[in-house]
């Protein structure tokens, strides 16, 4: 009779705690679900100093959509500022670059190529369409013949 008791007693154990071990599993699985859910919008910031020439970009992204702020500082060209919205398309941010020069307000299409800590910008033959600067044949550009920006620490 004892024997039975206790062998009772060590399957209630044995199942109560087979019965945590799937409970454990299923927290876990939540979490790892919940890691694998696209990362809430972040700021990152990119700094291109070269010579005289200088290129800033604030990058605020939320999954693939993209904005933030531009600034250009060419030596002996004038300088210009503004912001930009679009789309990150795997690993190229495809964007309207909307800014002021010499008190004129443009629009150009801005195309980078991101690779690790840089944003190499694209360059290729451009077309004006109405009050809009873009690029003949987005496919064909080049990156990193010109401006690459590495990542800095954002400053508040």
């Amino acid at each position: 009779m004892k024997f039975a008791i206790s062998t009772l007693i060590l399957a209630v154990l044995f199942i109560s705690c087979e019965g945590k071990k799937e409970t454990e599993t299923k927290v876990e699985g939540k979490a790892a679900e919940s890691d694998a859910m696209p990362a809430a919008e972040r700021k990152e910031c990119f700094r291109y100093a070269v010579n005289k020439d200088t290129v800033t970009m604030t990058l605020t992204r939320n999954a693939n959509n993209a904005s933030g702020e531009m600034q250009y500082n060419l030596f002996e060209k004038d300088g210009n500022f503004g912001t930009f919205s679009g789309t990150f398309i795997g690993d190229t941010l495809y964007a309207d670059y909307t800014f002021e020069s010499e008190g004129m307000k443009s629009v150009r299409e801005a195309v980078f190529l991101r690779k690790g800590d840089k944003m190499f910008q694209g360059d290729g033959e451009i077309i004006i369409t109405g009050d809009k600067v873009t690029y003949r044949n987005p496919k064909a550009l080049s990156f990193g013949n010109s401006i690459v920006l590495e990542k800095v620490e954002c400053k508040n």
